[in-house]
């Protein structure tokens, strides 16, 4: 059905050209001789008429001109049509001074035609789309389910998006633009004008009538964006925001591609993007292993990865349903790339060494591990056997195994450790450290970075939870600060470490800025959920078990070392921890498996000081009084 409905379109815009090509000739002679018929040109006009138009048709083919979705013309469109008419013109041009004519044709109706042709088949296009677009408006407008638009920002990226509106409305009809820049005031873009400043929007969404605010300004800064969701979040009407710059720079900005603005769009520096050229020779044609693929950074590791044409990604984690459908996504993305899906645990050795005899990875990502701090303050034995052992695991079979490389995701809160979650973090970062001593043919590193914005249990999911069942939002102190970081930045930090020289046998944190209040965190996501009295919608519940009020990525013996890549640190530790860890291990691991849970608790007290004060109270029992913990 398809394809009939095509090839009839393609008949019928056929026909047009050749009909227009036809009728520019004869309005062509005709203006030639003052609007008089010239019989002495019957017969050249009659013999050549064929000729011209089937040129004039072949070359609508050859240079593919639009065959019947005239509403999608563009610019690009009428190029190609001056090309063709032009080709047409002089292929005409030579033959008739080829064939045997009595009379020639003169070279001043050739020239009138191919104007004539051209101006009128772009004129048809121009009617055409005007005429659909005017029609579905006008549809949209009869039925009241248009929304009137106004749009922010009167760059490359709002003109694209009023030229997408307009083209295919989807319920939106924009009725004008705004923009600081004093000089587009005033100015038109895809026929609308540009109505005043940012500031104006207030009193022109009352003059325009206009129910929704499309923000595309890509390019703001983070300041900058605050202070335009201020100024939309005025008006009390809604509004959207065009993402990403990528988008814009190919031409490609899509109604779709609106979405409301999100929190981490407000953080308080420009997210970090880092190039990765070395990213594809690096991992094309290997096999690599993610662990903990099914949690918020493995599975991005694993699209990211998946990316840069690996031989093999093996997508290892003990979450069946996470894991099931990062499979289906990947498999439906990436059908080139030869996945493998593998259920286990970490701390299985047999499991492990399995993975590693079947598959041979030469890149390791280890992603798996267990990280809220109040639930691990509860359960300290699972936490030190998943963090601590798993860790040892993982690494081992990796140098055991000839890997080529393993990277470490670790965490600020291994700085100078005050919860069971920071302790076992660290001796997972000195354990990588030391088996690359041990291992001197696979290079181990760490990554460390703050909180990532919207993972699993991260604390922006938590809010807007809240926020859809109606409760406050719970933080914890108003002066707790965090380090916060996207998840992209995460990923991309972990693959650039993964490729930088300098990292080898270190530590790799990203610079990020300064870090932010919670309590702010939780003003901003009220206020772009509309609420307005934001600070009765906060309770403060104090400090819970483990935490802390600020966060630090580098110790105070520890140095931090510029790198290549401006935005990239490598951490050097002088802490004395290196050197005899994994023999203690093996003992820790005995004795957890002989019931002795209180021997390690002991040794990592000593290991680390601080551990058990981390918010100024004690923050942990004894595993010995587990029970006793778990119910206070």
């Amino acid at each position: 059905m398809y394809d009939a409905v095509n090839g009839y379109r393609r008949l019928v815009a056929l026909s047009i050209y050749g009909l227009v090509a036809a009728g520019g000739y004869l309005a062509a002679l005709v203006i030639r001789f003052d609007l008089r018929w010239p019989p002495a040109y019957s017969a050249v006009f009659l013999g050549t008429l064929a000729l011209l138009v089937a040129i004039r048709v072949g070359s609508s083919i050859l240079f593919r001109l639009s065959l019947g979705r005239w509403r999608f013309i563009s610019t690009r469109d009428v190029a190609r049509l001056g090309a063709a008419t032009a080709t047409g013109t002089v292929v005409f041009y030579l033959l008739t001074r080829i064939l045997p004519f009595t009379v020639p044709v003169p070279r001043s109706i050739i020239v009138t035609e191919w104007v004539l042709t051209t101006f009128v088949t772009a004129a048809i296009w121009l009617v055409y789309r005007s005429g659909y677009e005017w029609l579905r408006h006008h549809r949209s407008g009869i039925n009241g389910s248009a929304k009137r638009v106004l749009v922010v920002g009167a760059g490359e990226a709002g003109n694209l998006l009023a030229k997408e509106m307009l083209r295919s409305p989807a319920g939106y009809r924009p009725v004008g633009f705004v923009d600081d820049d004093r000089a587009k005031v005033g100015a038109r873009l895809q026929g609308l004008p540009v109505l005043g400043r940012i500031a104006d929007v207030a009193h022109l969404v009352e003059q325009y009538g206009v129910s929704e605010l499309h923000i595309a300004v890509p390019s703001a800064s983070p300041d900058d964006l605050r202070r335009i969701v201020a100024v939309c979040k005025s008006t009390g009407r809604r509004f959207k925001v065009l993402p990403g710059i990528a988008e814009v720079l190919a031409g490609d900005v899509r109604v779709n591609h609106l979405r409301d603005v999100r929190i981490e769009d407000l953080l308080g520096r420009p997210p970090v993007k880092l190039k990765l050229p070395e990213l594809a020779a690096d991992l094309a044609g290997r096999s690599v292993l993610i662990t903990g693929a099914a949690g918020s950074i493995g599975s991005e590791l694993a699209r990211q990865v998946a990316l840069h044409g690996p031989r093999l990604l093996v997508c290892f984690d003990q979450a069946e349903t996470e894991l099931f459908y990062l499979e289906m996504e990947l498999r439906r993305s990436h059908p080139e790339v030869k996945l493998v899906a593998l259920i286990g645990d970490i701390v299985d050795a047999a499991a492990v060494d399995r993975v590693f005899r079947s598959y041979r990875p030469d890149r390791v990502f280890h992603a798996a591990a267990y990280k809220h701090v109040p639930m691990m303050e509860a359960n300290p034995r699972e936490a030190f056997r998943n963090n601590v052992i798993g860790t040892w695991r993982v690494g081992d079979s990796a140098g055991r195994h000839g890997a080529g490389k393993f990277v470490l995701v670790s965490t600020d809160k291994a700085v100078h450790p005050a919860n069971i979650m920071g302790a076992t973090k660290r001796l997972a970062e000195v354990i990588g450290l030391e088996l690359g001593t041990r291992y001197v043919n696979t290079a181990f590193m760490a990554v460390r970075f703050g909180n990532v914005l919207g993972s699993n249990g991260s604390v922006i999911p938590v809010f807007q939870r809240q926020l859809t069942d109606g409760h406050p939002l719970t933080v914890t102190h108003p002066e707790a600060t965090r380090y916060f970081m996207t998840i992209q930045e995460a990923v991309q930090l972990i693959l650039q470490a993964s490729v930088l020289p300098e990292v080898r046998g270190g530590i790799a944190m990203l610079e990020m800025g300064e870090p932010m209040r919670i309590s702010d965190l939780a003003r901003k996501l009220l206020e772009l959920s509309g609420v307005q009295d934001v600070d009765d919608h906060i309770v403060y519940t104090g400090l819970r078990p483990g935490e802390r009020l600020h966060e630090e990525l580098i110790a105070s013996d520890e140095e931090g070392i510029e790198t290549s890549i401006s935005k990239v640190h490598v951490v050097a530790s002088r802490n004395g921890l290196t050197g005899g860890i994994l023999g203690s291990v093996l003992a820790w691991e005995r004795a957890l498996g002989e019931g002795r849970e209180v021997d390690v608790m002991s040794a990592l007290s000593k290991l680390f000081p601080a551990l058990g004060n981390g918010g100024g109270r004690p923050t942990h029992a004894p595993l010995a009084d587990k029970s006793a913990h778990v119910a206070a």
